[in-house]
């Protein structure tokens, strides 16, 4: 027994040993000198745009349908306010260009950049929704501190982070963490791949860069996963830096994405297409057809193709090919290895630009023009429409309810997990609510300082339930 006890003994300080060298080789000591370095070149962002809404001059309003409805809607009254937002960026050289999201500077109609205690206006160089990149230059001759990119492809998952940035308007925040995972696709973006994080990043960290132990931006905060609050939970995600440089290269050398285009549209081999095509795996893209007219067209690729090898790069998932030519030069000759009838052949072709495009041309069109009937509720990043009479029919609601019809939902609002498009929302805080009100209800509801918003919603399937959300 007591040669067991030795044994024991020995084996935990072993593993104790083992464990203090393992920590003091791998946990920073301190971020104090690596934060003092890189402050300077993180900046704060501010923006501003007007609103634009009606407002009934009457204190009462008349059920969907009334034949005074029409009547006084020469009386509604157009209002403006100013709507501001926060976020964060980063200087990339001595003259003041800098790097953000576009979420933070779109729509804006002025842009303020915080350098340490400093103020400058700030122009838009080019930016790009579609893998939600933007580019600044501050107006000014000052001469800045540049912080240079790293490669993110070598960053390891469980290597430290440090993110500084605004969050909620505290400026020049530094948090740290490690990498939790690369090459999530979170259906933000086109183009997703990113980088996770355990490091804390909350709203006005958009924008705001990743930093490896050296130094390096490894990535640009963009998106967050917080289930029902608005604080982190421990899962933030950054645009990996080798994915931005090109696009933040041709946003400064063009003031827009210049990207590559086969023009086929591609769905995913699963095991019983595989098995059919006598793939040995599920691997590739599969053509569902091909552009009249496109590079892919011109070269002979077909509806049916598996598509395995792209300018020689392998193809193993669908969603792999089109970042794959999105970041190949415009222009550029490339080969493509081709599974059509249990062979495997290749095909030479141009790459064409993806915004010259026809299919991209159209893929713009999508957004339709919003309907005057509709209005953007600011406050909760949706847009809305007043329940009518057919609304009333179909959704089996009682005669003369009040409430809006959510026409449209940001990935960023605040009640995007809990509501959906075509939901109606009757009461705020138990509130009936109507395009004019909801947001100045919403407004008020804040600024008392309440921590969540009680929705009766209307779901798809027409039954009413209650919802919690989460907004402080």
């Amino acid at each position: 027994m007591k040669i067991f006890n030795k044994a024991f003994i020995y084996l935990f300080c072993l593993v104790f040993t083992f464990s203090n060298q393992l920590n003091a080789k791998s946990v920073p000591e301190s971020f104090a000198e690596l934060a003092e370095k890189l402050m300077p070149s993180v900046v704060n962002i501010s923006t501003t745009q007007t609103i634009r809404t009606t407002t009934n001059q009457f204190p009462f309003q008349f059920p969907p349908g009334s034949p005074f409805e029409e009547m006084f809607k020469d009386f509604q009254r157009p209002t403006e306010r100013k709507s501001s937002s926060l976020g964060s960026g980063f200087i990339i050289d001595k003259n003041g260009t800098i790097v953000t999201n576009n979420h933070v500077i779109a729509n804006a109609e002025d842009i303020l950049v915080r350098v340490n205690s400093k103020e400058y206006k700030a122009k838009v160089l080019g930016s790009d929704p579609l893998a939600d990149l933007a580019v600044l230059k501050l107006e000014s001759k000052d001469t800045f501190v540049p912080v240079s990119f790293g490669n993110s492809e070598k960053a390891k998952v469980g290597e430290w982070v440090v993110a500084i940035g605004n969050p909620f308007g505290l400026g020049g925040t530094v948090t740290s963490g490690i990498i939790s995972a690369k090459h999530r696709d979170i259906n933000l973006t086109r183009y997703d791949n990113l980088i996770q994080t355990d490091a804390s990043i909350n709203q006005g960290n958009s924008g705001g860069p990743l930093f490896n132990l050296k130094g390096e931006v490894i990535g640009i905060n963009t998106a967050i996963i917080a289930p029902g609050q608005t604080g982190s939970i421990g899962i933030g995600f950054a645009i990996p830096s080798n994915d931005a440089s090109n696009i933040i290269d041709q946003l400064i050398k063009y003031g827009e994405t210049r990207r590559g285009w086969l023009g086929v549209r591609i769905q995913e081999v699963t095991k019983e297409i595989a098995e059919v095509e006598k793939l040995e795996k599920a691997k590739g893209a599969l053509v569902a057809s091909v552009s009249e007219g496109s590079p892919a067209d011109k070269a002979g690729l077909k509806a049916g193709d598996i598509i395995l090898e792209f300018d020689g790069k392998k193809i193993d998932t669908m969603k792999e090919l089109p970042k794959a030519v999105a970041n190949t030069k415009v222009g550029k000759s490339v080969v493509l290895k081709i599974w059509r009838e249990e062979n495997l052949i290749s095909k030479r072709l141009v790459l064409g630009r993806l915004e010259s495009s026809k299919e991209f041309k159209e893929g713009q069109k999508t957004k339709k023009p919003r309907k005057k009937s509709e209005v953007e509720i600011d406050s909760l990043k949706i847009v809305v429409r007043d329940i009518n009479e057919d609304d009333i029919k179909e959704r089996n609601l009682p005669k003369n309810s009040k409430g809006v019809v959510i026409t449209e939902i940001s990935n960023r609002s605040p009640i995007s997990r809990f509501v959906n498009v075509k939901n109606i929302i009757l009461e705020i805080q138990k509130t009936p609510v109507s395009s004019n009100s909801i947001d100045s209800l919403v407004e008020t509801i804040i600024k008392k300082g309440e921590k969540t918003l009680l929705l009766t919603i209307v779901n798809n399937n027409n039954r009413r339930r209650y919802v919690g959300v989460k907004i402080n």
